[in-house]
């Protein structure tokens, strides 16, 4: 396995780290599978599950025993990202990502999707396109960002009928989209690694 060595026992270990970030786990073929702590990935590290690792420079140095014949300690290196052995038992392309408010103004770069304003977060609702009286189910294509003056305009209409045209289209993100939208507290190359993955035209790029 690349960029680390020295595997520790998973009991008495010790960390020396700056920031509680998450480590992106990754199927062997570097599909996001989800975030994971760095006790989960140093678990991971100790029983020899990870493949390949990437990231500028580890996030934390785990330090466990010390060795009785050679009396260094034991050292474990948790990087950013992690790749995991063995194939992923579903298509991880196929598995849709899970709707929320806080992706989805994300998403909408915290814009309503009918004036265009930017708005804080705290100040922005969800609009059913098609009403939810009608039918209209919350998801990433029936949901868009809306300022509290233009969703409460609309009331219970479609745009057509309310004359608020949208300004932008919704869409379901990627899945490399879609762990950025989670919002975690990613280091910078993390960022840079997945941005560098989304589909051409991302409003995310």
């Amino acid at each position: 396995m690349s960029k680390h060595s020295n595997p520790a026992p998973r009991e008495r270990i010790r960390s020396t780290q700056r920031q509680h970030y998450s480590v992106l786990q990754l199927d062997i073929t570097g599909v996001p599978q989800s975030w994971i702590s760095q006790q989960d990935a140093a678990g991971h590290m100790a029983t020899d599950s990870v493949a390949w690792v990437d990231g500028a420079e580890p996030l934390a140095v785990m330090r466990g025993g010390f060795n009785a014949i050679t009396g260094r300690q034991s050292t474990l290196e948790i990087y950013p990202i992690v790749a995991l052995r063995g194939a992923a038992a579903v298509n991880l392309f196929e598995v849709p990502p899970v709707f929320s408010s806080a992706k989805c103004f994300r998403r909408d770069l915290f814009r309503c999707g009918f004036c265009s304003e930017q708005f804080a977060e705290s100040e922005l609702t969800i609009d059913h396109i098609v009403p939810a009286s009608r039918g209209g189910k919350l998801s990433f294509m029936n949901g868009i960002s809306a300022c509290s003056f233009c969703n409460s305009r609309k009331r219970d209409r479609t745009p057509e009928e309310a004359s608020m045209p949208l300004v932008f289209l919704p869409y379901v993100p990627s899945r490399f989209e879609d762990f950025i939208l989670a919002g975690r507290n990613i280091r910078g190359d993390v960022h840079e690694w997945l941005a560098s993955r989304l589909p051409k035209g991302s409003r995310l790029s």
